[in-house]
């Protein structure tokens, strides 16, 4: 028998953050890390199909979910990276595996690379990062050039406002516009568990909307360099399973190089799936997750 998701919450930086546990307490330790602007319960077909043989802990990171907005806007790479180190810390996780989607695999991978003797196997979808072209176009800008961009975009945001839907339909419809490939299902079940109702009646998303800075064409100067992180990834002792889908936006790193700068990583690219691979092909996903585990 499944047990969960039953929630959960841990203090970090001062921050209150939550998470769900699910499967069997006498299993090995999974964690789940869900994406940006994504939440814990994203992972709730994973974990049910995955819960006999482990004890799942899906983390809502910080601004996201039901975790706490950082007061002061801190997303920086730091403040995940010890929020992670906290929850894997207080809960005596390791060493665990770790399954992960886009941010929150480069999440993954620069915690392994970091403490590669805590993690036993990896799998990212779609977590490497920015392709080298974009990477490129950053690094063409000045470092004064992305600092002032850096102040005057989170100076923009304090003026803004969450986006608003008069009802869950209207939120669900842009849940369906953003990835196409979702059933009526999924999409309702992700859009339910990531909305709040405002006091007037409306609907918004969970996640903190400063979330969103640093993500434009110059990035942030507060992120890792594309050196740092090659130097992770190459510390990675581990088996490492990188998923791709091949209609995603995602530059899958065998055509660019990058999955050469692993020890001991594969690459699996699923067809007719976006960036979403766990939603879009889950059958799928799952016997190549299931195979990489066994």
């Amino acid at each position: 028998m499944i047990n969960g998701p039953t929630s959960n919450f841990f203090i970090s930086q001062r921050l209150k953050l939550h998470y769900v546990e699910w499967g069997n307490p006498d299993a090995p330790p999974l964690l789940l890390i869900h994406g940006g602007r994504d939440h814990c319960r994203s992972w709730d077909w994973t974990a049910r199909a995955l819960g006999n043989d482990w004890r799942i802990i899906a983390p809502d990171l910080r601004g996201h979910g039901e975790s706490a907005w950082s007061p002061e806007g801190n997303y920086t790479p730091f403040a995940y990276i010890f929020d992670l180190a906290q929850l894997i810390h207080g809960l005596n996780l390791a060493p665990l595996t770790i399954l992960s989607h886009s941010f929150g695999g480069n999440l993954a991978l620069r915690y392994t690379g970091l403490y590669p003797d805590q993690v036993k196997k990896l799998i990212a979808i779609e977590g490497i990062g920015p392709a080298p072209e974009v990477l490129k176009k950053r690094e063409s800008f000045s470092f004064q050039a992305r600092w002032q961009s850096l102040v005057e975009e989170k100076r923009s945001f304090a003026s803004k406002s969450h986006r608003r839907y008069k009802s869950i339909e209207d939120a669900l419809k842009r849940m369906k516009a953003v990835n196409g490939y979702l059933t009526d299902e999924q999409a309702r079940h992700l859009t339910v568990h990531g909305t709040i109702r405002n006091e007037d009646g409306t609907y918004s998303w969970k996640f903190d909307p400063y979330l969103r800075i640093g993500f434009g064409d110059m990035g942030s100067p507060l992120n890792l360099t594309p050196e740092q992180d090659k130097a992770l990834w190459a510390a990675i002792t581990c088996p490492v399973l990188h998923v791709y889908g091949d209609d995603s936006w995602a530059s899958n790193p065998v055509k660019d190089g990058r999955a050469s700068l692993f020890k001991t990583a594969r690459v699996v690219s699923l067809s007719d799936a976006g960036h979403w691979v766990q939603h879009d092909q889950f059958d799928a996903f799952m016997a190549e997750v299931n195979a990489f585990f066994a």
